[in-house]
């Protein structure tokens, strides 16, 4: 803690605002040498470990996310800084990293993670003694993109379509109360895959989101607003109910999209598989793809469109799709009332004499 200098009060010129006392104390930090000792050195990819191993034990942070950081740190970072002692990397270092992995075609999302993480393991460092100061502190982050506006999602008649598509076999029943629950809850996949019983409350109305299953481990949700109460819409509950007369697994804690033969979790990749072929089957298959069609995702995006064309408030859906910030919900504001009241202005302002295609008003 330092005194840089006087607080400038709101509406004078004098003392220093939060940013320049912020600017003035990395100046500061810079200019103060700080000897580490020869036998205090260590390289970064030294400290990273220790860094991943204090989020493990110490901050107990998902599984997920220790190993993330590990395959941050030994396929991207201890390669590029190498050997180096981690109190002589500057920012001119961190910089030229940026735009190595720019240059090698990784997308500034996956950028922003990596320094999200050096960041974290240089402010550990100089925490414990090991560097002086964070250089990453001094660079600028790629600027990430906002959310994709350009999604897709299921007509209602599409939907109703791949609904009657599933077949009927061992995994039919369960695959058409998952699109049902999918396209009107607005769950994602590991959230679908992690439901328990216990969490579909029909005498209040909702579906609890408490867990989630990713890459073949189950956990809690990541963010939280992650954990969130959705509306059990009449649909969903009919859907669950008949899929309930057929499971064999119908404890609290047995999962509801099980396999029907183990009772363990939906494989990610067969249940992707079935619905796509599903959707080849309803006469849907020009839809399917990756780059430019419909995933399973796009039922979640079904959910959003519907209920903002519904007139839903983007702050209360947001709640219920468990959207980190308020930016992404708002992809949905588009189909909200507010167009139709829109395009019925627009008509009243330009009336029946409108010039059309022709060049002439309509009914001329």
């Amino acid at each position: 803690m330092r005194k840089i200098g006087p607080v400038r009060e709101r509406g004078t010129r004098d003392g220093l605002t939060k940013s320049q006392a912020e600017a003035k104390l990395r100046k500061m930090i810079a200019e103060t040498t700080v000897v580490i000792a020869p036998d205090q050195r260590h390289d970064f990819s030294e400290v990273a470990e220790r860094y991943i191993d204090h989020v493990k034990n110490v901050m107990d942070r998902k599984p997920t996310t220790v190993h993330d950081y590990r395959l941050i740190a030994q396929t991207h970072l201890n390669p590029y800084f190498g050997k180096t002692d981690i109190d002589r990397i500057t920012p001119n270092d961190v910089a030229g990293y940026l735009e190595r992995k720019a240059r090698d075609g990784l997308k500034p999302k996956t950028i922003s993670n990596h320094v999200t993480f050096a960041h974290a393991v240089f402010r550990f460092a100089v925490s414990r003694g090991l560097a002086t100061t964070n250089p990453v502190a001094a660079v600028d982050r790629p600027r990430l993109p906002g959310a994709n506006p350009d999604f897709r999602y299921l007509t209602l008649k599409d939907f109703e379509a791949l609904v009657a598509a599933v077949p009927v076999d061992l995994l039919g029943p369960t695959d058409r109360a998952l699109y049902v629950t999918a396209a009107m809850s607005g769950l994602r996949q590991g959230e679908l895959v992690a439901l328990r019983w216990r969490d579909v409350d029909a005498e209040a109305g909702v579906i609890r989101v408490r867990r989630n299953f990713t890459r073949s481990q189950m956990g809690t949700p990541k963010s939280r607003r992650g954990s969130r109460a959705v509306p059990l819409a009449d649909p969903v509950r009919e859907a669950l109910e008949a899929h309930r007369e057929v499971s064999h697994f119908l404890g609290p804690d047995d999962l509801v999209f099980a396999h029907p033969a183990t009772g363990q979790p939906y494989d990610a990749s067969r249940l992707r598989k079935r619905f796509y072929d599903a959707m080849r089957a309803a006469d849907l298959g020009h839809l399917v793809g990756r780059d430019n069609g419909i995933t399973f995702h796009s039922l979640r995006h079904t959910y959003g469109t519907r209920m903002a064309a519904a007139g839903t408030p983007m702050r209360t859906l947001q709640e219920w799709m468990g959207h980190r910030s308020i930016q992404t919900t708002e992809i949905y504001a588009d189909f909200s009332p507010d167009q139709e009241f829109g395009r019925s202005l627009t008509n009243r302002a330009f009336g029946s004499g409108a010039p059309t295609a022709s060049g002439l008003p309509k009914g001329s």
